[in-house]
C-alpha cells in the first residue's frame, strides 16, 4: 500500500463553509494576509487548503485581551479539509482580487504553524479520492432529484458561472451526488464537515438521503 501525498508549508484558508471535491467556491480577497498567497498560487498554479473554522471568523479581527499576546482574535479550524484550485482570477483594483476555485483532494493536517502575519500554514497528507461507485436502486430518487435541479437551473438559464454545481455530472456516482447535495442543502456547518471527512462515498449517500427525506425534497 503506498503512502500518502504529503504537502509541505501548504496556505490555509480558514473559511465558515465546507469545500468539497468536486465543487466550486467564488472568493473576494483583501486581506493583506492572503492577497500575497493567493497571488502566488495563481502566478504558480500551486493549490490552497481550505479548513472549515470552529472558532474565530474568516476576517482577522483585533482583540488586545487575546492569548498569546499578538492582538488578534484566536482563530482555529477543523484537521481535515480541501485542496483548491484557482480555475478563475481577476485583481480590478488594487488591493482586492477575485477568483473561482475548484475542490480538488481531502487532506489532513500533520502540523501547523500561523505566521507572523497571520497567514496559516500546514504541512498535511492528502487523503484518497472517494472509490467510484455506483449509486444503487433504491436511492435513485436521490440522483433524480439533483437531475431534476440542474435541469430547472438549466431551463431558466442560468449563466454558467452562477451554476452551484459545475460539469461533469457523474449522476450514476454516489461520492458526486452526495458531495453536492451537501452542498445545496441548508445543514448545519458541523454535519457538512462530518460527512466531507467520512471515507465510504455510499453511507455519505445514504445520510443525505435521510436529510433529503426529512426535508420532503426526495424520497
Amino acid at each position: 500500500m503506498s503512502e500518502p501525498l504529503t504537502l509541505t508549508s501548504l496556505p490555509l484558508f480558514p473559511l465558515g463553509t465546507v469545500l468539497f471535491p468536486g465543487g466550486t467556491l467564488a472568493l473576494r480577497i483583501f486581506e493583506v494576509r492572503y492577497l500575497d498567497m493567493i497571488g502566488k498560487c495563481h502566478k504558480t498554479g500551486a493549490p490552497f487548503g481550505v479548513v472549515t473554522l470552529t472558532k474565530g471568523s474568516e476576517v482577522r479581527r483585533p482583540d488586545p485581551d487575546a492569548s498569546g499576546g499578538n492582538g488578534f482574535a484566536q482563530e482555529a479550524f477543523h484537521s481535515v479539509g480541501t485542496l483548491a484550485a484557482i480555475t478563475e482570477f481577476s485583481a480590478p483594483q488594487s488591493g482586492l482580487m477575485v477568483i473561482r476555485c475548484s475542490g480538488t483532494q481531502r487532506f489532513r493536517i500533520a502540523s501547523q504553524q500561523q505566521l507572523r502575519h497571520g497567514l496559516w500554514t500546514a504541512n498535511v497528507s492528502q487523503q484518497a479520492d472517494d472509490l467510484p461507485v455506483n449509486i444503487p436502486g433504491d436511492l435513485r430518487g436521490v440522483a433524480s432529484a439533483l437531475e431534476s435541479l440542474i435541469n430547472s437551473l438549466h431551463a431558466r438559464a442560468v449563466p454558467p458561472e452562477q451554476m452551484p454545481l459545475q460539469p461533469p455530472y457523474l449522476l450514476d456516482d454516489c461520492g458526486w451526488v452526495a458531495n453536492r447535495w451537501c452542498e445545496l442543502l441548508p445543514m448545519p456547518i458541523t454535519l457538512k464537515q462530518q460527512l466531507m471527512v467520512l471515507d465510504n462515498p455510499l453511507l455519505r449517500l445514504e445520510l443525505v438521503s435521510d436529510f433529503l427525506a426529512r426535508s420532503d425534497i426526495a424520497r
